[in-house]
């Protein structure tokens, strides 16, 4: 197994203290809006296809720009671009200063003044960077991450079988890894995927009104 290999391994693991126990990547607001448990997996198939292609994509390239010493700004304001939903903006926004603090006692060295204000996909980009982690594994994590949140969300919001949303991940793996081999060579903002999913960003924007919740996002 590479090194590389077993960051993934790392960064996917769900005990990592990122932040991601409060999330179930639009799933809660998805059930609210009358999406049921049997429709799970093709709401999984649909965040692939749509806005975690935007944010792997969005991975990549911070990856990419930062091992060439561009502007990490540029590449975030081209995800904002592709984030309508400000209720989702935020939310990476937030994600991403979690996993800023990963970086910065992990892998630490100098960082924008704005870091702060970078979305997750940006600063995975940059751990990968610094970490060594090909572009292909990183693309890999950002599209695992994102199912097994929601998978994850779903035995806490509507519990289920553990092995049957276990069985939903191993079917959804050869669709990550096709997204991850579609995104794996981009290097500019201008390449990232630009897929959207307008219901997931409506219903984003009503959770992030919603006093009565168990997840923030």
């Amino acid at each position: 197994m590479s090194t590389s290999s077993l960051l993934l391994a790392l960064l996917g693991d769900a005990r990592l203290p990122s932040g991601g126990h409060t999330q179930s990547a639009g799933l809660e607001p998805a059930l609210r809006a009358g999406t049921s448990s049997a429709e799970v997996p093709a709401y999984l198939r649909c965040r692939l296809h749509t806005v975690t292609r935007v944010e792997a994509g969005t991975a990549v390239v911070a990856r990419a720009v930062a091992a060439c010493g561009g502007d990490l700004a540029d590449v975030e304001a081209a995800w904002a671009a592709r984030t309508p939903s400000q209720a989702l903006r935020t939310n990476g926004r937030r994600l991403g200063r979690g996993y800023l603090r990963i970086l910065q006692a992990l892998w630490p060295g100098p960082v924008d003044a704005c870091a702060r204000t970078w979305s997750r996909p940006v600063v995975l980009g940059l751990i990968a960077h610094r970490a060594g982690m090909d572009p292909a594994d990183l693309a890999r994590l950002v599209g695992y991450d994102d199912a097994q949140t929601v998978a994850a969300a779903l035995l806490k919001l509507e519990p289920q079988d553990p092995l049957l949303i276990t069985a939903w991940m191993n079917d959804l793996l050869p669709v990550i890894d096709e997204m991850a081999d579609q995104v794996a060579p981009l290097h500019t903002p201008q390449q990232i995927p630009a897929h959207g999913a307008p219901l997931i960003e409506r219903w984003a924007e009503t959770h992030d009104t919603t006093t009565e919740r168990l997840f923030s996002a």
